[in-house]
């Protein structure tokens, strides 16, 4: 995942929290992700938070195997339309998702993160998913085809 931002709860209100750079010594308080489906919901964000993060659906035109990763994983093309392009991304998604099956299908990505370098690879956006039982990824897809760089809202 990326970390690069975090959600900071501002002082004096549990209620009233932003998205912004990760600053350690300025940083109250970083949510961090849980996979446990029983957790609580995070903290309420007002509504340009959530405008901050920028996620589009895109079509994987190619998926390769990356050896070089520490954890299995797969890197992945995905295309978001003329105006993204086609961007790339490395997504631990091994387990549920065969390398064989990727190309074609629709995925939701966030774009507007900073690229993060993974071993000898530069992941341009953070390819989204929810965590089975077994705490493996399941990619989050559209339920039918849209359009890629559609905006999630």
């Amino acid at each position: 995942m990326h970390s690069g931002w975090g959600v900071v709860r501002n002082s004096g209100s549990p209620h009233n929290v932003r998205l912004r750079p990760r600053q350690s010594a300025r940083t109250e308080q970083i949510l961090h992700v849980t996979h446990d489906p029983a957790a609580a919901a995070a903290p309420t964000i007002d509504f340009n938070a959530f405008l901050a993060v920028d996620i589009r659906v895109g079509t994987i035109v190619d998926a390769q195997p990356f050896p070089q990763a520490r954890k299995p994983a797969w890197r992945l093309w995905i295309d978001f339309g003329p105006a993204i392009g086609v961007r790339k991304s490395s997504a631990q998604i091994t387990e549920n998702h065969p390398l064989a099956t990727l190309v074609g299908q629709q995925v939701a990505a966030v774009v507007n993160f900073p690229p993060r370098q993974i071993g000898p690879v530069v992941s341009e956006v953070l390819t989204l998913g929810f965590p089975d039982a077994d705490g493996k990824v399941v990619l989050v897809q559209p339920s039918r085809p849209v359009p890629n760089g559609g905006r999630l809202f």
